[in-house]
């Protein structure tokens, strides 16, 4: 893939090392990085703890601070940098709303969300980090957020059916769904490598396409 001036995004359930690897790519190629803002979130750690009283004003927060910053970042040219690459699309929100809202607070926000989604750019291409859920914890575990000790297996696989209802409907960009779960591209370059080739050097259809890495 020529990378001049493409919008890649890297994404994937909580836990799958989707910051790690966008900072690893953007570093080897000199990209532009746009990383999710959420650790000031105050409703997040709020939310973990009460997911009924705090899953609305979560998602509404994350809605504008999403849309505030990809508008800001995707926009402006940065004429040292060949190409953006974020750990996070605008969809993410979507994503998360339905598995944490009910069903009229969902139709709602989905209202909202779908005003300022039409304002913002489609990605070149998209890469999802598929990982089992049992991995995932082990993942959140080591990096020890308090807020993140509540997390269950159930609540990443309802993620993480989300994220596939959603990848059934997109059609406009490639959609590339990479099993992550058997290594380890954080610590082992071998595997690191072998991720990057799947991402950069193939050129994928649009809509949903699933690889292994081998």
């Amino acid at each position: 893939m020529d990378l001049a001036n493409k919008y890649i995004v890297i994404e994937g359930n909580i836990g799958a090392g989707k910051s790690t690897l966008v900072n690893k790519i953007a570093e080897q190629y000199n990209g532009k990085i746009i990383l999710e803002q959420f650790h000031d979130n105050p409703f997040l750690p709020k939310f973990y703890n009460n997911p009924d009283r705090y899953s609305f004003p979560l998602e509404l927060s994350f809605l504008a601070a999403r849309y505030k910053q990809l508008n800001t970042e995707i926009s402006s040219t940065d004429l040292f940098k060949s190409f953006t690459i974020a750990d996070y699309y605008f969809v993410k929100s979507l994503v998360f709303a339905r598995s944490t809202l009910n069903e009229d607070e969902f139709n709602l926000y989905r209202q909202l969300f779908n005003i300022i989604y039409q304002q913002l750019p489609l990605p070149n291409l998209y890469v999802y980090l598929h990982t089992s859920p049992e991995r995932l914890l082990e993942h959140i575990k080591l990096r020890g957020r308090d807020y993140e000790k509540t997390i269950t297996a159930g609540y990443l696989l309802q993620i993480q059916k989300s994220y596939f209802e959603y990848f059934k409907t997109e059609n406009r960009f490639p959609i590339v769904i990479i099993e992550t779960t058997h290594i380890d591209f954080v610590s082992n370059p071998a595997d690191y490598e072998k991720l990057k080739a799947l991402i950069l050097d193939n050129d994928y259809e649009k809509g949903m396409n699933r690889v292994v890495v081998s």
